[in-house]
């Protein structure tokens, strides 16, 4: 296995990669190119041309009209909400397994956040608890394709159209799509339906900008201009910050979506591998692989059996780190039980299903660079674990 230094010993795969993207020499050269050529004072780093270069290329990749780059996905989504002016007791809905920032924009931007149930299997939204919430005062939907999956868009369009405010009309399909990046929700890639959808490109994501950065691609002309407006101090009319992406993240970022599908491809080829090998263990339920909807497994997720779930889960997590260097991550619990400030807003929400699910949640590494002995490895390791604690329980 490749072996990484950390904590004074050696680990393999101690931890979730830092990078989930892979770089090549050629993104090194497009930042040296970038930079020789920026350091002349009559060139700069201004970034429009390279800007607008990725945000064409990326809205094509995606089928959307337009794309407008940030500097991250949090100010992003920050400046999507904002556009909606959420007014006290507008209800923005989204699934209780989820990134803490992903919870803190509705609240930031002044929503009431209504926590829903995902489903067990996809850790989606729930459909069917989506419509059991829905209310006049909601004014959006905020969709997470968790860890990869697409989110059932066709089930969610139609909850949003039967279900309208009287004053606003449907909920605006917002789609979190930090996570799910050159996957296919069923009609295309990712990017082209609902109101807005808004992307990372942050360090561990699948394609990453130099660490940070954010994408939005919408079919909307009014929204686009608001958030190109909102990124650039408000273009000397109206209100705006700085929120724009760098010449060097807009240039590598350009390399790295040519690059998405093939490393994206090795992931969901490690991960079928993966689930080929683990899928004779009665104990463990794998990420689905057959829902219509292309799968890009940003993590890998695994559910131990519903017993085991809390301190066996711990238990199987903790002997793979111990005995076999093999990190993982819970991804992600509800947000109201890790982050104070979404329980002060959302109080304790009776969400059993979701809190069940975490409880038997771990996601073990994944990477599209990682060797196939490496991840054959890991799967022994999972076997040879379960197996333990299952004998130490009986």
């Amino acid at each position: 296995m490749k072996f990484f230094r950390g904590a004074g010993k050696m680990h393999a795969w101690a931890n979730e990669p830092a990078l989930g993207a892979s770089y090549t020499q050629e993104e090194i050269d497009t930042v040296i190119e970038v930079l020789q050529e920026s350091v002349d004072p009559h060139v700069g780093f201004r970034a429009k041309k390279h800007e607008i270069a990725f945000e064409d290329a990326f809205s094509a990749y995606c089928g959307a009209r337009f794309a407008v780059a940030y500097n991250g996905a949090g100010t992003a989504l920050d400046m999507v909400l904002r556009y909606l002016n959420l007014q006290p007791g507008d209800e923005v809905i989204s699934g209780a397994l989820n990134f803490v920032g992903t919870h803190l924009s509705v609240i930031g931007q002044g929503g009431e956040l209504v926590l829903c149930e995902t489903d067990p299997n996809t850790l989606n939204l729930d459909p069917k608890d989506v419509e059991s919430r829905i209310t006049d005062r909601t004014r959006a939907i905020l969709i997470t394709h968790m860890n990869g999956l697409p989110a059932d868009m066709d089930a969610l369009e139609e909850i949003a159209s039967r279900n309208p405010s009287p004053v606003h009309g449907p909920a605006k399909l917002i789609v979190d799509a930090a996570r799910a990046c050159g996957a296919d929700d069923g009609a295309g890639p990712v990017g082209a339906r609902g109101w807005a959808t808004v992307f990372s490109f942050q360090s561990k994501k699948l394609m990453t900008t130099l660490g940070e950065g954010g994408m939005v691609t919408t079919q909307d002309v009014e929204l686009t201009a608001d958030l190109r407006r909102l990124r650039s101090f408000g273009k000397n009319q109206h209100w705006g910050s700085n929120y724009k992406m760098t010449k060097l993240q807009a240039a590598v970022g350009l390399v790295q979506l040519r690059r998405l599908d093939s490393m994206n491809d090795a992931r969901i080829r490690l991960a079928h591998r993966r689930s080929d090998l683990l899928r004779a263990l009665p104990e463990l339920t794998l990420p689905p692989e057959s829902s219509g909807r292309q799968h890009v497994y940003y993590r890998y997720n695994l559910l131990v059996p519903e017993e085991w779930a809390g301190q066996r889960r711990d238990q199987v997590r903790e002997r793979l780190a111990d005995g076999h260097g093999i990190g993982s991550v819970v991804a992600d619990p509800p947000t109201y039980l890790t982050h104070p400030g979404i329980r002060e807003h959302a109080g304790r929400p009776s969400l059993p299903v979701s809190e069940a699910t975490a409880a038997r949640l771990f996601c073990p590494p994944l990477h599209p660079s990682m060797s196939d002995s490496d991840n054959e490895s890991i799967c022994t390791a999972i076997i040879d674990v379960m197996q333990s604690v299952a004998d130490d329980n009986n």
